[in-house]
């Protein structure tokens, strides 16, 4: 078992995560993607097989499963809450 490329702990679960990524100017969001999960900090790390279907699945032209509305927030620093 490696350990956490984050914080070095050796401890991990397996979990199914989303994450958005981005492709050229736009972003999507895949979902039900199995993951490693770091028990102490939360980081996911993901198989090269499924690093390379995540790729193919956004860089490809399949129909996304469903669409939702993403609003884009710009960080300024002691900006408002």
């Amino acid at each position: 078992m490696a350990a956490c490329p984050v914080c070095g702990a050796e401890e991990h679960r397996d979990d199914v995560v989303e994450q958005v990524f981005r492709a050229g100017e736009r972003y999507v969001l895949v979902d039900g993607i199995p993951a490693r999960v770091c028990v102490r900090c939360g980081e996911q790390t993901f198989s090269r097989e499924t690093t390379e279907c995540v790729r193919r699945m956004v860089q490809g032209r399949a129909a996304p499963a469903r669409s939702i509305p993403l609003g884009v927030f710009e960080f300024t620093q002691g900006g408002t809450v």
